[in-house]
């Protein structure tokens, strides 16, 4: 007996497929995210220690206001399919990328029941949690590179996966 998948399709930790270029709300489970984004280190692995994007998550979810906490918590949660790609190579990939980025996004938006594309409140609160995580995690980072804020948050520390799901999960729980 032979199998095969499409090129585009990944195996979830759930154990469901997922169709990367033909992606469904129905495929879409918080929990693979929760697991995925607890297992994916920030800043491609370059911190001092562990700190997952689901700590990230959590951190912008708490800063956003009240009614774009969900956005907040899931803004990043494409990447529980297609990794934590550093912004400086995305600056680097053609269109087509951004084009799956959106695609992927929409769908999680439609299951999850928030606007996509972000608010501008998502997008200040993602560069005010950078800042601080670049402060705390990076050994001293500069921020003058960036022409962003200066950190203005208490410290971000250090993560474990495991936490960081039951963290996203209940964060999660606490939303919906």
């Amino acid at each position: 007996m032979t199998y095969t998948m499409s090129k585009s399709v990944i195996q979830l930790r759930s154990g469901r497929h997922f169709d990367l270029l033909n992606p469904h709300p129905e495929d879409v489970q918080i929990e693979d995210i929760a697991h995925a984004l607890s297992n994916l280190c920030r800043f491609t692995g370059h911190c001092d220690q562990f700190y997952s994007v689901a700590q990230h998550s959590l951190l912008v979810s708490a800063i956003v206001p009240a009614e774009h906490a969900l956005a907040g918590l899931l803004h990043d949660a494409v990447e529980a399919y297609i990794g934590d790609i550093s912004t400086p190579l995305k600056r680097t990939l053609d269109s087509s990328f951004v084009a799956l980025e959106d695609l992927i996004q929409c769908t999680i938006a439609e299951k999850f029941g928030y606007v996509y594309p972000f608010s501008p409140e998502i997008k200040e609160a993602d560069v005010v949690a950078l800042s601080t995580e670049k402060r705390d995690l990076m050994g001293g980072w500069s921020f003058h590179w960036m022409g962003g804020p200066e950190p203005s948050l208490r410290a971000a520390s250090p993560s474990w996966p495991r936490g960081d799901y039951l963290e996203f999960m209940s964060r999660f729980d606490q939303l919906s």
